[in-house]
């Protein structure tokens, strides 16, 4: 495939949704020199599927492939064991192997939702790391101090507060770096709190007298709430969430990221995203509108034209129509009476009695579309009734006979 030096595209790539370049200048000589280049990205699997917030990054790397270089994927399903400690206010809980293997199942098949996997280089870094002895570890650590570790931002909030630090996690990023000797990366991508074990990576490539790959630090994505977009905080729009669902999450974001969103998670021109910001700012369009596009853009990217389309009249139908959804999923049970927190707990609508019992408390349950505040009422169990969990989970109950 031929490399596609155009001078727009490449500002494109250069600056949509980028945060930092290490060093530009050298990376723009490259990209328009023709020369196709070996762009590094590494995914830890760390849980069964990827949010939106990854998923920027694979869409980074997808502008690079379209211009004609070569995208190299690792999958860190030897890190992934340790833990990248990179935004993390404590230790965190390693995985086990066969977590890690149940976490990848499906990863080929979301990543290949962006990506023509047919032309992405694909390795596991246990592929190499498990090959490592413990001279070779140690050789690699020479180069680095306790103090270049100590002093990142996170271990230095953590030592500061007593929080405990693992010396497993120090090795991280030098393990991250050697990934990128192993596979002679000209260029890393990664979040911004990425950027510390990026440049371990141009270190440890001096260290085996290769050039130094250049850094693209990409903009965080904050999640549905606000906080940074995380799969334990369940903030999250994941790749594969069904298109109601992912239409349902994106109407129910906080306003102050719509723009952000329209940036970084769409294709939307950047002319057309600030002419967008602008509006909302000016408050000439309404933040519910823009919603509307947004997620109607969303959909549309993971799940075609078609099924955003149709995710948009369904939202519609049961948010602005107070109709209920065409498609319900089923609950059957023999019960004639149930506690009601037992029947949100047993249909799927809470994850436990005390989540049930909360959004009882908080007003978030209908019964046949009449609201239930009392958590200790007994429910008489009927065909065909409709339980509802806050504004988008539905169930209705089968009676066995």
């Amino acid at each position: 495939m031929k490399i596609n030096s155009s001078l727009q595209k490449i500002k494109e790539l250069l600056e949509r949704g980028v945060e930092e370049i290490i060093e530009k200048e050298n990376l723009l000589k490259k990209l328009k020199s023709g020369k196709r280049l070996r762009i590094k990205h590494g995914i830890d699997p760390t849980g069964p599927k990827i949010h939106i917030g990854r998923a920027s990054q694979l869409w980074k790397l997808k502008a690079f492939q379209e211009l004609g270089h070569k995208i190299v994927l690792i999958i860190g399903d030897f890190t992934a064991q340790i833990g990248d400690a990179s935004d993390k206010t404590s230790m965190r809980k390693p995985l086990t192997k066969k977590e890690i293997q149940e976490n990848l199942k499906t990863y080929r098949k979301q990543i290949g939702k962006i990506l023509d996997l047919k032309k992405v280089e694909i390795h596991r870094n246990s592929e190499w790391l498990e090959r490592l002895k413990l001279k070779d570890i140690l050789g690699l650590c020479m180069k680095f101090t306790a103090q270049q570790m100590i002093q990142r931002r996170n271990f230095k909030q953590r030592w500061e507060g007593g929080k405990p630090i693992g010396i497993h996690e120090l090795f991280y990023p030098i393990l991250q770096g050697y990934d990128s000797v192993q596979v002679q990366a000209d260029v890393e991508i990664g979040g911004f709190d990425q950027l510390f074990n990026l440049k371990v990576g141009r270190d440890i490539q001096k260290m085996f007298n290769q050039k130094p790959q250049d850094i693209m630090t990409l903009k965080m994505i904050h999640g549905l709430d606000g906080r940074k977009m995380s799969t334990s905080w369940g903030n999250v729009i994941n790749i594969v969430d069904e298109p109601n669902e992912m239409y349902g999450k994106i109407m129910s974001m906080k306003d102050e990221l719509i723009g952000e969103y329209f940036e970084l998670c769409t294709k939307i021109p950047l002319k057309e995203v600030d002419k967008i910001k602008r509006s909302l700012k000016q408050k000439k369009l309404n933040p519910r509108d823009a919603k509307a596009t947004l997620a109607k853009e969303i959909v549309k990217l993971y799940h075609g034209e078609r099924a955003a389309q149709k995710a948009e009249r369904e939202f519609e139908k049961v948010f602005r129509k107070k109709k209920l959804p065409s498609k319900i999923p089923v609950f059957r049970t023999s019960k004639k009476i149930l506690n009601i927190l037992d029947l949100i707990f047993q249909t799927g609508l809470a994850s436990s009695k005390s989540q049930a019992k909360r959004l009882v408390l908080e007003k978030g349950v209908k019964i046949d579309g009449k609201l239930k505040t009392d958590w200790q009422e007994k429910i008489k169990i009927r065909n065909n009734m409709i339980v509802q969990v806050g504004k988008r989970k539905f169930i209705k109950i089968k009676v066995k006979k």
